[in-house]
């Protein structure tokens, strides 16, 4: 159970099922057994575009389009609103980069953000997600591509944009682990709830 509002840490050893779970909570495939509920609700009989628009998902290798910088924060929007593209990329420590693209916001970054670094492409994955302003978050390993000093960074501004927002982050990584109000470890016998001094 995970109170809205609240952060909490989902670790695990590789290929315990953590990205499974998230994936399911989206829908992208359905529990053999068992329910999940949002806000009481079985997501099984919510309508998928819908429940989906409640998540904004930060993956490890974000899904990037072969568009503009402010395309791919816009991604799915009919009608952008600039000015909030802008905030979206300063909120999630983009827009020092994208100042020095060639063309800023309207700058190419080719099949799947190939003109772009592994960091800048995970901050313009979050750009996107802030811009949607989901009630929930999922980052999935959304720091692995940074340097130690960027994820920090990173890290920092969390504490201000996620206050008040329920967040799933599947991490290992002690600085992400420190924004988490709580810590839950995955393994093969279920779920357990464990305390940072686990993960020094």
């Amino acid at each position: 159970v995970i109170p809205a509002g609240q952060i909490v840490a989902l670790t695990g050893e590789n290929g315990i099922g953590k990205s499974t779970m998230v994936g399911l909570l989206q829908r992208f495939y359905d529990p053999d057994e068992g329910r999940i509920l949002l806000d009481g609700m079985d997501i099984a009989e919510l309508q998928v575009q819908s429940l989906r628009r409640q998540f904004g998902y930060v993956p490890q290798r974000p899904l990037l389009l072969d568009a503009s910088v402010a395309d791919n924060i816009a991604f799915g929007i009919r009608d952008p609103d600039p000015v909030r593209i802008e905030n979206a990329a300063r909120s999630a420590l983009a827009w020092d980069f994208i100042e020095r693209l060639p063309r800023g916001l309207r700058t190419e970054i080719g099949d799947s953000g190939v003109r772009l670094s592994g960091g800048q492409r995970q901050r313009i994955a979050l750009a996107r997600a802030l811009y949607h302003d989901p009630p929930i978050f999922i980052f999935d390993e959304a720091t692995s591509m940074f340097d130690l000093g960027g994820e920090a960074a990173f890290v920092e501004s969390c504490r201000t944009l996620l206050k008040g927002r329920t967040v799933i982050l599947i991490t290992h990584r002690p600085a992400s682990l420190a924004i988490a109000d709580r810590i839950i470890e995955m393994t093969r016998e279920g779920l357990r709830e464990v305390g940072r001094q686990d993960h020094r």
